[in-house]
């Protein structure tokens, strides 16, 4: 930081997986993403940049948030137990742009996606997010010709997707807003914008699309005795859309993109 003097930082780094990873590592969740934001956010500020943008997430509103999940959600409740580590340690960042920007007159932003998906994707076995974890499987068993598939829960929590193209154009938006702009539709303890589609679908839904976007033609079977998480996680986005900037991908097209990167990959 004191060697590149960056006009702007943009803090995506973290430590990330879906539930099964949340549970195995929970000590590595929480310290790798503090430390992370920690360093991060405190040497932009002793090297002088004034301009930063964090990244969060939806998993800092609790549980049993209202639906949509509005930004004033943030605190009201308890947190989904799953990814409770992973929460605490993006709710710190909030606060350590907030307390910057009190403290100092920084102008540091933050962003809570829903969930991500799209080229570039984890598709580590276990420790993947749903959207990889599914088109990893659906893909094998396409090939192997196995006849069912095993999905996650039961099907019937709901989730929203947002592809990441739509997530960069809206961090872009949100670092170019005018100040003046963004403390207006903001608070100073309550500054963090949602960044959705509006939108979500069930995760049995999301599963027949992504077989269908695979080509997997067996059985979905559901598994109840796994973890699913929170019943739904819906982002409110009004405050960025009334600022000017929405999401463009539809779900399909958005898997089909995803998809094609991921077999794509699989040869190189």
């Amino acid at each position: 930081m004191q060697a590149e003097k960056p006009d702007y930082v943009v803090l995506a780094a973290a430590k990330v997986g879906g539930i099964h990873a949340n549970n195995e590592y929970p000590a590595e969740f929480i310290y790798q993403n503090m430390m992370m934001e920690a360093n991060v956010i405190h040497e932009a500020w002793s090297a002088g940049v004034n301009n930063l943008l964090f990244l969060g997430s939806s998993c800092i509103y609790p549980k049993f948030a209202n639906q949509p999940m509005a930004e004033s959600e943030l605190l009201t409740g308890v947190l989904e137990p799953t990814n409770e580590p992973y929460a605490v340690a993006k709710i710190a960042g909030i606060k350590l742009c907030e307390s910057y920007n009190r403290q100092y007159g920084t102008d540091y932003r933050s962003v809570m996606p829903t969930n991500l998906y799209g080229p570039g994707d984890n598709y580590h076995g276990m420790n993947s997010h749903v959207v990889p974890a599914m088109i990893k499987r659906f893909h094998e068993a396409k090939l192997s010709g196995a006849k069912s598939v095993d999905v996650w829960g039961t099907g019937n929590v709901k989730r929203e997707f947002l592809h990441v193209d739509d997530m960069a154009s809206a961090c872009v938006f949100v670092m170019q807003l005018d100040k003046d702009v963004y403390l207006e539709n903001t608070e100073p303890m309550l500054s963090h914008i949602n960044v959705g589609t509006g939108e979500d679908v069930t995760i049995a839904e999301l599963a027949q699309t992504i077989k269908d976007v695979v080509g997997f033609e067996g059985e979905l079977v559901f598994d109840a005795s796994k973890p699913e998480g929170a019943p739904r996680k819906l982002l409110d986005v009004s405050r960025l859309y009334d600022m000017g900037w929405e999401a463009e991908m539809q779900l399909r097209q958005g898997l089909e993109d995803a998809f094609g990167w991921f077999v794509r990959l699989k040869k190189d």
